[in-house]
This record gives structure tokens, sequence and C-alpha cells, in this order.
């Protein structure tokens, strides 16, 4: 069964929607959608250490889209072709939520499985030590991060990365990616 990215797109529209974005990806536009959440931060009356978990994390995550994502080769009357993906911020309660998506081919999905569940094991001062590890080691990736990323917003904001994969079509998956900030 193919993937429904409306679906999942709808379904992670739960609570107050801060940001909400689908489509082509790019530096500029990243810049634009980080000034607009900052300024939408400020608005509201929020802790300012929060705040900064908040954009902090958008940051990183916008940053991973950016370098990681892989383009769609085909033509898909439901997607934006090449440089697509997806993210929300939102407000449940008084907890953020930042839900971001975009296309890889399925040979990534182990090595990136592994990652993930590598960060979600640790506390958060082996979180400290393995990022210090690999700034040390200079153990970084063609596209610059060594897995930094991931690793700074497992450690800054204490929460699990909950993430999915979904099959789709063409050896691409759907990868998600979201964080709750408390």
């Amino acid at each position: 069964m193919i993937f429904n990215l409306n679906k999942w797109y709808k379904e992670k529209q739960d609570g107050e929607i801060l940001l909400s974005y689908k489509g082509d990806i790019s530096s500029d536009l990243i810049t634009d959608v980080l000034e607009i959440i900052e300024s939408k931060l400020e608005e509201k009356d929020i802790n300012s250490k929060i705040r900064k978990k908040v954009y902090n994390t958008l940051v990183e995550c916008l940053q991973n889209i950016y370098h990681h994502l892989d383009e769609l080769p085909f033509n898909d009357e439901t997607l934006f072709n090449g440089r697509f993906a997806l993210f929300l911020v939102t407000k449940v309660n008084e907890e953020y939520r930042i839900s971001v998506g975009n296309f890889i081919k399925s040979e990534k999905k182990q090595i990136l499985t592994d990652r993930l569940n590598q960060i979600n094991s640790l506390t958060r001062e082996e979180l400290k030590s393995l990022y210090k590890l690999i700034l040390n080691n200079h153990d970084f990736s063609e596209k610059g991060g060594g897995g930094l990323g991931m690793i700074d917003i497992a450690k800054k904001t204490g929460s699990k990365l909950e993430y999915n994969f979904y099959e789709h079509k063409n050896d691409y998956l759907f990868y998600s990616l979201s964080i709750n900030i408390s």
C-alpha cells in the first residue's frame, strides 16, 4: 500500500498550529521559516528557555532535511517533485511538537534506524559524551554532521526521537521525525 502523505500531514495538525509547510525546500525558505517561527514564539508569552529549545530544535530539523533528503526522481500528482519536505510546529496543552518528514532512499533505512535507536538508548550524560567524542574525532560524514544534530536535539530537549518509515514507491520511503518539547 502506498503511503498517504496527506493523511499523515493532517494527523500531525493536532493542537494549535504555529507553523505548517509542505513543498520544495531551499536555503532561502529555511531562513524565512526561522524568522517566522522566531517572531511567533516571541509573540507568545512563553518561557525563554522553552522558546529557545523550540527554535534550536527546528533549526536542526530543517538543516537535516535540507542536507539529507533524497530528491524524488519521479512525477507524482500528489507530491511536489524534487526537494520535497514538510514540517509542522504545534502546541498541544503545554507541550510543543516539531514534526518533519521527507523522502529517502530505502537503502538508508537501516543506518538511520540504528543511529536513532542508539541516540534514544543513551542518557543525557552519555549523549554529551558521544557529542564530544564525535567532535574530537572529527567523525563527520561527507555532508558534514556525523549525526551531531540528532544528538544535540535529544540532549537539549531530553526527549526521545519519535520516528517512522513508510513505504512509498520506486525504492523510496517517507521518513518522519517528531520531537516533543516541554
